[in-house]
């Protein structure tokens, strides 16, 4: 038993390394004064400095923030008007739904790249900020659909019925009585889809045509010319506010946890 426990320690060891080295190892060149990945020269603020002065990066920072708010926002009320709809179905058309919303999440992030690049195109539709804006929302979707479904699946329709029965209107018996149940799901499904659009490079590669850049995309085109010591910068920024936003997701999912629990 102890030298299985002991492989198996190893084992998670050496995925935890091959997993966040890299990350590491960028992080510390974020900081290094000398351009030189194989030379330290001291620790520098200098190339964040230089990275919040560089126009076309930051119009990379503000394209990314708007669409991955857009996105989100939309994303969170299609979503959960799904969730009430599908509540409301038989269960084989329920089935179907719900089958067919975890398609985008199954489904290989270049097959949906290619696909709504297609269809722009056969619509006649210009590749930029909209379209980029449309295939965010319909990936993120699915992710808000599963985060307030198990909300739905909590909620109990007798007291939204009494409430009815009590002389509330159906739209403030919904208000006063189920979205507060589903507020948790639903602000979790938002952070979620906002991390997953800040953090998308495939899809917004096949959608976003010559006009704009995200910081992804903009990470991308930087490292085929040469990687600038911004380029750590930047990419060190964007991995901390995606774990920010991960860890926010996750302390609230532990949160309702405990709850549930009680």
């Amino acid at each position: 038993m102890k030298t299985r426990r002991i492989l198996e320690n190893i084992y998670i060891g050496l995925v935890m390394v091959f997993l966040y080295a890299p990350i590491l190892v960028l992080v510390v060149l974020s900081f290094n004064a000398s351009k030189s990945r194989a030379k330290w020269g001291g620790f520098t603020l200098k190339w964040y400095g230089e990275l919040f002065q560089n126009r076309e990066i930051m119009s990379a920072l503000s394209n990314t923030l708007l669409i991955a708010l857009l996105s989100a926002l939309f994303a969170t009320v299609i979503g959960t008007l799904a969730v009430i709809a599908m509540s409301r179905m038989k269960k084989v058309p329920k089935t179907i739904l719900t089958t067919l919303s975890n398609i985008p999440m199954l489904n290989a992030e270049i097959v949906t790249g290619v696909s709504l690049m297609l269809v722009f195109v056969a619509v006649n539709m210009k590749l930029g900020f909209n379209a980029v804006l449309i295939g965010h929302i319909t990936f993120n979707i699915p992710y808000v659909v599963l985060s307030v479904l198990p909300k739905m699946k909590q909620t109990n329709s007798s007291v939204y019925e009494a409430a009815l029965d009590l002389g509330a209107t159906p739209v403030k018996a919904f208000c006063k009585v189920v979205l507060p149940d589903l507020m948790p799901g639903i602000v979790s499904g938002f952070i979620l889809s906002f991390t997953m659009s800040m953090d998308d490079f495939v899809i917004t590669h096949f959608t976003r045509g010559a006009e704009i850049h995200t910081l992804s995309t903009k990470i991308y085109a930087e490292t085929r010319k040469g990687i600038k010591p911004e380029m750590y910068a930047l990419s060190t920024l964007l991995f901390v506010s995606v774990l920010v936003l991960l860890i926010i997701v996750n302390k609230r999912n532990m949160a309702e946890a405990k709850k549930r629990k009680n």
